[in-house]
């Protein structure tokens, strides 16, 4: 795992609340807040305190299982909230090389996308990596043993 914060990182100093960034959750493990350039109806961005890069330095560990697992249900419980009469939530990664910033955050959307061509920015691209749903990313970094 990377170091446990990186003074030079946006998303390190937010976590740290070294910004006026307004946080919409926070606990030990995570914050929430909203995308400073949304791209949908709203657009949160749950980061992890500890800073780690990207999607490609999770593994298939419960702590890094137990950690994704909290992000979304933390965007899950902000959207219904703040967008309840949303039809669509939709929650994801970035892959490398596609992320804007290197520190590992979660896209909370409640639809439609604002406009709608920035849908293009949240699409899978198979092997050549994109936008990565956060449940399939899930998949992956299920650990092999029970949790």
């Amino acid at each position: 795992m990377a170091a446990a914060l990186s003074s030079s990182c946006i998303f390190c100093q937010i976590a740290r609340s070294s910004t006026s960034t307004t946080l919409l959750h926070q606990d030990n493990k995570v914050v929430a807040f909203q995308d400073i350039n949304p791209s949908a109806f709203r657009h949160y961005l749950v980061i992890p305190i500890e800073h780690i890069p990207t999607v490609n330095d999770l593994q298939r560990r419960s702590e890094d299982f137990l950690l994704v697992s909290h992000m979304l249900n933390v965007g899950q419980g902000l959207l219904p909230r703040d967008a309840p009469h949303a039809k669509h939530y939709r929650f994801g990664f970035h892959q490398p090389p596609f992320n804007s910033v290197d520190h590992l955050h979660l896209h909370c959307f409640a639809l439609p996308f604002i406009p709608r061509w920035k849908a293009i920015k949240y699409m899978s691209l198979g092997p050549f990596g994109g936008f990565i749903e956060a449940e399939k990313l899930l998949e992956r970094i299920k650990p092999l043993s029970s949790l």
